[in-house]
């Protein structure tokens, strides 16, 4: 199995403190830095062509961290670009470079530090290391297929590595998890422990994003069905009502029928009246023109057809 060696440089460099990342080796980043101290240390790093280490920060919340606000594990970084914005943040292209645990780290004005330096060995030393990668590898193309956000792209990258340490910060970074799990990987100084810390990690993640699809499968169904026994009350309600209203309007028909045949009318009125019944029977019974036959037929039949002026 790999393992990891410790160099200590003397050297102080700038530290610039992340909120909710962590940057692992190999990682190319894009960060937004807008705060007053990570401005200067990014500006001290350029200055004297240096790297710059990024370290996360426990309390994403805090907006000015002291040094016991952030972690002494993080990523010595290359700055790749840096550009001033309109509102006076800098958009900043980052790139991993190698893990390093602080030491004596200071602020003054801006956080430096010395740190040492975690360096693993590139080649494959034993067939454990072999049956690493190859499981890594595998247990990857599984987790990627199950979850969409991770690219075609990045597995096509991480398949073709053969360094089982370069291995394990790509697939670390890469996974879909809280950044405090990540900063986990990230301490872990033994290689064996981390890849199999990694495969733990991807395997917990494998039998969550299967629970979540059944859970996701049931709700589904449970709407569906929800939604089926809605729409079918719905219809039973409408057809109730329906019945309700023929009900209705058979019963207010036969009564108007009997007053209309009680009613003494005139030959030529009764003529109309039952003309008019005749329409109102085959009009909707909520429509506007139904309402302007009925009333003007209880118009009609209230009228004294019994008294005569002679």
């Amino acid at each position: 199995m790999n393992k990891i060696n410790m160099t200590k440089l003397k050297t102080q460099y700038s530290v610039l403190p992340l909120r909710d990342v962590v940057v692992f080796p190999g990682m190319v980043v894009p960060l937004f830095v807008g705060r007053d101290k990570s401005i200067e240390a990014l500006k001290n790093a350029m200055n004297n062509n240096q790297s710059v280490i990024l370290v996360a920060q426990k309390d994403s919340d805090v907006d000015d961290p002291t040094v016991e606000d952030v972690y002494d594990v993080g990523t010595l970084s290359a700055i790749l670009q840096m550009v001033k914005l309109q509102d006076n943040t800098y958009k900043v292209l980052i790139e991993g470079q190698t893990k390093v645990q602080l030491k004596s780290l200071v602020d003054d004005g801006f956080f430096k530090a010395d740190y040492v330096r975690v360096q693993t060995q590139t080649v494959l030393q034993s067939d454990e290391d072999k049956v690493f990668l190859k499981t890594l590898k595998e247990r990857f193309k599984e987790y990627q297929s199950k979850h969409k956000k991770i690219s075609s792209e990045v597995l096509r990258n991480v398949l073709g590595i053969d360094d089982l340490g370069v291995l394990a910060d790509t697939i670390a970074a890469h996974l879909m998890i809280e950044h405090q799990q990540k900063q986990n990987l990230l301490e872990i100084n033994q290689i064996d422990d981390l890849v199999t810390t990694l495969l733990s990690i991807i395997e917990a993640e494998l039998d969550l994003l299967v629970m979540e699809k059944k859970i996701r499968g049931r709700v589904k169904g449970q709407i569906e069905k929800n939604q089926r026994e809605y729409y079918l009350n719905e219809q039973i309600k409408a057809i109730k009502k329906e019945l309700s209203d023929i009900d209705e309007n058979n019963s207010e028909y036969a009564d108007l029928e009997l007053k209309i045949k009680d009613t003494p009318l005139s030959e030529q009125a009764r003529k109309k009246v039952e003309s008019e019944f005749k329409k109102l029977q085959l009009m909707p019974a909520m429509s506007a023109e139904a309402t302007v036959v009925r009333n003007y037929l209880e118009t009609i039949l209230g009228l004294p057809w019994e008294k005569r002026n002679d």
